[in-house]
């Protein structure tokens, strides 16, 4: 069993694909996003901090959809233009997650779509 997760307050999905899914055990994917405001369609900015918090609201708001919080992040994936914003992501990341904070993996990538600084994709469970 599969079911699809999906809110107005996050970017709709612009192919076949689901803003997140979550299993019949309770482990959500929820899909890369990207740094768009959904009440406007733009970034929410132009640097590595509010594109960050802009990716991690999304992500929260997809989650809240089905009444979790980000305490619930098991792992994240962080994919960068430019990883030398690694650390300027990372301040902005942190205020996301209290206590004990999902594993996460970083990577450069060659270019991301629209030409975002960022995109994060995260691993939830209900549980």
């Amino acid at each position: 069993m599969k079911k699809e997760l999906k809110t107005e307050k996050a970017p709709a999905a612009i192919g076949p694909y689901s803003q997140a899914t979550m299993n019949a055990a309770g482990l959500i994917f929820v899909s890369g996003q990207l740094p768009i405001d959904p009440a406007t369609g733009a970034f929410a900015g132009e640097d590595i901090v509010s594109q960050t918090r802009q990716s991690l609201e999304n992500i929260r708001n997809i989650l809240a959809s089905e009444g979790l919080t980000m305490d619930h992040v098991l792992k994240t994936t962080v994919l960068l233009q430019d990883i030398s914003d690694f650390g300027a992501m990372n301040q902005a990341y942190a205020t996301f997650f209290e206590g004990v904070c999902p594993a996460r993996a970083a990577f450069q990538v060659a270019a991301l779509p629209k030409g975002a600084l960022v995109e994060i994709e995260a691993i939830a469970s209900k549980e």
